[in-house]
């Protein structure tokens, strides 16, 4: 019980942890907030830097994935969709728990975790919340499309 009385009292005195991401206050009207900004007659504040290891919104490098499934298999939430005819994935990110298991799962760093985590939308399919093709992934080892379909190779990073 002391302790508890403790931590409290100590907490009381602490800032607020709350990132004041975009404004100090909630405006009234969102949308004459950011004409304020635009027109620079207001400042928006900055979010707090992700930290190291944060699972934002995933990644999916569409040209690498070796169609196994493994992902797919998986996945808690059902976020990834396996389309049969293309031997591909589609990721539903209004679905994903961000938990990550498909990212470690992946034989071919095919699948990463990003920064973003801006993912507010009213409309849950929108086309920034289903995820088709990310592009090519630092890390992800590539395959070779021609006579060496087997063969892997490490993409450099530039």
């Amino acid at each position: 019980m002391f302790e508890a009385a403790k931590t409290i009292l100590k907490q009381l005195f602490l800032n607020p942890a709350t990132n004041l991401f975009p404004a100090k206050y909630a405006p009234a009207s969102t949308i004459q907030f950011l004409d304020g900004v635009t027109k620079g007659e207001l400042k928006l504040i900055p979010p707090v830097p992700v930290p190291p290891g944060f699972r934002g919104k995933i990644a999916y490098d569409r040209e690498n994935c070796t169609g196994c499934q493994q992902c797919y298999k998986i996945c808690p939430t059902r976020a990834i969709e396996w389309l049969p005819e293309e031997k591909k994935v589609k990721i539903f990110v209004s679905r994903c728990c961000f938990c990550a298991q498909c990212v470690d799962v992946c034989p071919v760093n095919t699948l990463a975790m990003t920064e973003e985590f801006l993912l507010a939308n009213y409309d849950k399919y929108a086309d920034e919340l289903v995820v088709v093709d990310s592009g090519e992934l630092p890390g992800a080892k590539k395959r070779k499309k021609s006579d060496g379909e087997g063969a892997e190779t490490t993409a450099q990073q530039d």
